[in-house]
């Protein structure tokens, strides 16, 4: 029998297909397999992950100068020591956070004392009713950024209300209020429960391209979990962030609003880049799920409208209702009311009602 006979045959092609189908659901679940790993250069890279330092290590290192004697800080940190331990036994209190960060001022705004920050970082944090965690990511997040020596401030944007929890609108919301304060370098999206563990993982944007961070994390087995991944933590300038028209506001409840805003940066022109394995490294606080953030169950069909409606949902639509605005010490919390969420029936999930 020739060659070509047997390619003809249809059990032949169903298998072809099913072969082909199978290589590409592997891709999906695991992104970060051998294929990412070249790309990334190698996930385990020249790291030793057992032997990390305390993130508080060697911070007094330096003797505050007065302004007019700063020079602009070196391109590479002298306080960056790779690995930094993160552990989650003991919840840290607030003023005990605040004593071991005597330079951070009100608002959670830090500057370095000894020389003049190369980058201004807004961290942007949405939450609701997790504050255990966020005691866990100011204790270990400050440190980290002054390690890079980093003009920085944490943006806290509480959701108020019982309605189901928004992580995109929120995201949104403190774009908007972290500009009306600096002109920022970066926006960090950062998840409240997601904590770095290499300082090498500098948090700078990409000039080109939005930048994915948290490529590792121990709950996927410091793997992606599919390969366009843009969850956890990501950051973009503004104008890349104004650009993909920010993320959609009508992603009510866990899931999909990450995938949307991948699917922005293509439909923009864009591309996404990612911090290697072996550097983008998090720990995760574990928790249960949340109540008032149950599962999405419309955003597949929220995906497949997303290449009509990205240009029209997002922050030219942005509203909400400013209820306060305190500079804490650790942090600048920003309270604010976005409206009403989804019905609480099945059928409503995903529909602003």
């Amino acid at each position: 029998m020739s060659l070509t006979r047997v390619l003809e045959k249809p059990c032949f092609l169903v298998m072809l297909a099913l072969l082909q189908l199978f290589f590409m659901v592997m891709m999906y679940r695991r992104g970060s397999s051998l294929s990412f790993r070249l790309f990334s250069g190698g996930a385990g890279g020249n790291w030793d992950y057992s032997k990390a330092r305390d993130v508080y290590t060697n911070l007094s290192f330096f003797t505050p100068m007065e302004k007019e004697q700063q020079r602009l800080c070196p391109p590479k940190s002298p306080l960056l020591v790779g690995p930094v331990r993160v552990s989650f036994q003991r919840v840290p209190l607030l003023k005990g956070i605040a004593k071991k960060n005597p330079l951070v001022t009100w608002g959670g705004l830090y500057t370095p004392p000894h020389c003049e920050a190369r980058y201004k970082t807004a961290i942007i944090i949405p939450h609701r009713n997790r504050e255990t965690h966020l005691r866990h990511l100011l204790y270990h997040l400050h440190p980290f950024l002054q390690r890079q020596q980093l003009h920085y401030r944490i943006y806290v944007i509480h959701q108020a209300g019982d309605q189901i929890f928004n992580r995109a609108k929120l995201l949104n919301v403190g774009v908007r209020e972290a500009l009306r304060d600096e002109d920022w370098d970066c926006l960090f999206l950062h998840d409240v429960d997601l904590i770095p563990e290499n300082d090498y993982n500098l948090y700078v944007c990409d000039d080109t391209y939005p930048k994915h961070f948290s490529s590792a994390i121990n709950k996927f087995d410091y793997r992606l979990p599919y390969w366009s991944y843009f969850g956890g933590v990501s950051a973009m300038t503004p104008e890349q962030y104004m650009k993909i028209n920010g993320f959609p506001n009508t992603y009510w409840g866990w899931g999909g609003e990450d995938d949307d805003i991948a699917y922005r940066v293509r439909y923009a022109g864009l591309k996404m880049v990612r911090v290697p394995l072996h550097i983008g490294r998090y720990k995760m606080v574990v928790h249960q799920q949340d109540k008032g953030n149950a599962e999405n169950k419309k955003r597949f069909d929220m995906l497949v409208k997303s290449p009509k409606q990205w240009t029209e949902d997002g922050m030219n639509s942005l509203e909400y209702n400013l209820i306060s605005r305190r500079l804490l010490h650790l942090y600048t919390n920003v309270t604010v009311d976005i409206g009403m969420g989804p019905s609480t029936s099945p059928e409503g999930n995903g529909t602003a009602s």
